[in-house]
């Protein structure tokens, strides 16, 4: 993805994406029952969350795929941690039964690796670009490829960038 800056904005608050994300989990319930929940990280921390509660799901498990690395422009994917075999093991052949949540699709990349681990589960986002739509079975929101949506976790008044690049 290109710089941010030169795209159009779609700031979202805490408010609406928590309203976004409910909405999801009201069109996911009828989907279900799910055995549980796959969460890719970070981004689909707290949709996951807001779903798990609302469908009572309580086995949540984590795949950490990292594909943006300077907020600005999406790079190599890699798998910083995996799914837990017990989890894969445990839910129907290909991961059927299991939801894997994240906030968006954007390009696809990181849906399409997980995809790749759990062919049969179902793939939820919160929003959804054109170029990732087609690799998730269920989204609330699609904006234009060309939208950088700022997640209210990233919002302050202005951007705020993470401590760890030595902003206090």
């Amino acid at each position: 993805m290109s710089d941010p800056h030169q795209q159009k904005a779609f700031p979202v608050s805490w408010d609406q994406f928590h309203r976004d994300a409910r909405a999801l989990a009201w069109r996911l319930h009828g989907f279900g029952p799910f055995q549980g929940l796959i969460c890719i990280t970070r981004g689909g921390l707290v949709p996951a969350a807001i779903v798990a509660r609302e469908l009572g799901l309580r086995v949540i498990e984590t795949v950490s795929i990292a594909s943006y690395h300077d907020y600005k422009n999406q790079g190599e994917t890699l798998v910083l941690k995996p799914i837990a075999p017990s989890v894969i093991e445990a839910a129907g052949e290909g991961g059927q039964g299991l939801l894997v949540i994240d906030d968006l699709v954007d390009t696809g990349t990181t849906a399409r690796q997980v995809r790749a681990m759990l062919p049969n589960a179902h793939f939820a986002t919160v929003y959804a670009k054109p170029a990732g739509r087609d690799v998730i079975d269920t989204f609330i929101t699609e904006v234009s490829q060309d939208t950088w949506i700022y997640f209210p976790w990233d919002m302050g008044l202005s951007f705020q960038p993470p401590i760890r690049d030595g902003v206090a």
